[in-house]
């Protein structure tokens, strides 16, 4: 089962938005919604930096990562009764806050073994 067989099908858009040049250069209209700018606390930044920052250039390690990184989200399930199914649980996977970092280092682990290592990937696809 992949995801987007049950994502994409229900993707829709609601408006479109198109900013003209007066709009777009006139960014202190933008600001103004927030009336105390606070600087924003994120607590995982340093995570998030540190996953961004990590070197693929181990054949070994780059391995590694791709068995301990799934390519799909493991939790995305139907629940079925005598083959009828009750409910679906959908990827949950985006809920992850380091889900985007974590896919990059994946991806890079990929690259550098299909790039630099000349090896096949598709036992990881």
């Amino acid at each position: 089962m992949k995801v987007f067989d049950n994502t994409t099908k229900k993707i829709f858009f609601a408006s479109w938005v198109a900013l003209t040049p007066t709009e777009a250069s006139n960014t202190s209209a933008i600001h103004s919604h927030h009336p105390a700018s606070k600087p924003d606390l994120d607590i995982l930044q340093p995570l998030r930096r540190w996953l961004d920052r990590v070197k693929v250039s181990d054949r070994q390690f780059a391995h590694r990562l791709c068995h301990l990184i799934p390519a799909q989200c493991p939790f995305e399930r139907d629940v079925k009764l005598f083959g009828k199914t009750l409910f679906h649980i959908p990827p949950m996977c985006k809920l992850n806050p380091l889900y985007e970092e974590v896919m990059s280092l994946r991806f890079r682990a990929l690259c550098y073994l299909a790039d630099e290592c000349g090896e096949d990937v598709s036992q990881y696809c």
